[in-house]
């Protein structure tokens, strides 16, 4: 079986080994000796799940992890994954790399075909079998179940990827609907439909390409930003960074100042605890009660 570490990944090639495991999970509300031994603390929270499963023999089950290059603590972490095997510190499955370019020209293009491609023979799957699973995941990609509208007001959360659903639970329990992607909306994201003409690789290394979900693409993300809070009728917003953020708290200020130029309150709350489980809770509350009165 084959599993997946971070977001902007092929689906497809996935699924067309049909030894798709899905991503990799995390559990950060419990001890982790083997992480806190050796990873820095400025890796991402859920890379230390990760390490600690790994050591703990939790993931022997898994043939191979592929890793991307389109987020950062995902690519820090493969090279940490690969010398510890080497050293004999861990066992378990073979860290592999999808190493795709994200500059908006076509040898960046071109370098991520070739990276499937790579990976593709790596993982036995060949344009006949990949074909065939850009077929099917189109159709999973129309058949998507559109969101429910809101009942209540929205507040948008956005900075970086949430662990789960607690803070979308904190901003119901003061009244409002929260919208907010977590870290495995991120990662389970299959993106838009792949054209199903032509070469399977060269499609699905164009759709990778001109996606914008990782953290070193060449995007406007406060624009980005203020069309998600307009497609959804936002009427507040929570700006949410955390300690280990060393990418999106660059666009922090772009980001405030588009959402207040549309006339949004914004809480901005930034080197925060990833389990929230440092009064953002008590924070919250208090901001949306203020925007209600």
């Amino acid at each position: 079986m084959i599993a997946y570490a971070g977001p902007n990944l092929p689906h497809d090639l996935f699924d067309a080994t049909g030894r798709n495991a899905g991503p990799l999970t995390w559990n950060i509300d419990r001890a982790m000796p083997a992480a806190d031994r050796w990873l820095e603390s400025k890796f991402a929270p859920w890379t230390r799940s990760v390490v600690q499963d790994w050591a703990d023999g939790a993931l022997d089950h898994l043939e191979a992890v592929v890793f991307t290059r389109a987020d950062d603590s995902a690519q820090r972490l493969y090279y940490y994954l690969c010398e510890l095997r080497r050293a004999g510190s861990i066992k378990g499955p073979e860290p592999l790399m999808l190493d795709i370019a994200k500059i908006a020209r076509n040898s960046s293009v071109a370098r991520g075909e070739a990276a499937l491609r790579k990976l593709g023979e790596r993982l036995g799957v060949d344009a006949v079998a990949l074909s065939a699973a850009i077929a099917q995941g189109n159709t999973a990609r129309q058949e998507a179940t559109p969101h429910e509208p809101a009942t209540a007001p929205v507040c948008l959360i956005a900075g970086s990827p949430l662990p789960d659903d607690r803070m979308h639970t904190m901003i119901a329990n003061a009244g409002w609907s929260a919208t907010g992607r977590t870290l495995a909306d991120e990662w389970a994201d299959r993106g838009p439909e792949v054209d199903e003409t032509g070469d399977p690789f060269t499609a699905l290394a164009r759709q990778l390409h001109a996606r914008h979900l990782d953290t070193r693409g060449f995007y406007d993300r406060s624009a980005a930003l203020a069309e998600q809070a307009r497609s959804i009728g936002a009427k507040a917003a929570v700006l949410w960074l955390i300690e280990e953020d060393d990418t999106t708290v660059w666009h922090l200020p772009a980001m405030r100042a588009v959402l207040e130029g549309m006339g949004l309150p914004v809480l901005v709350a930034t080197r925060r605890d990833w389990s929230c489980c440092d009064g953002i809770d008590t924070e919250i509350a208090a901001f949306l009660q203020g925007v209600s009165a």
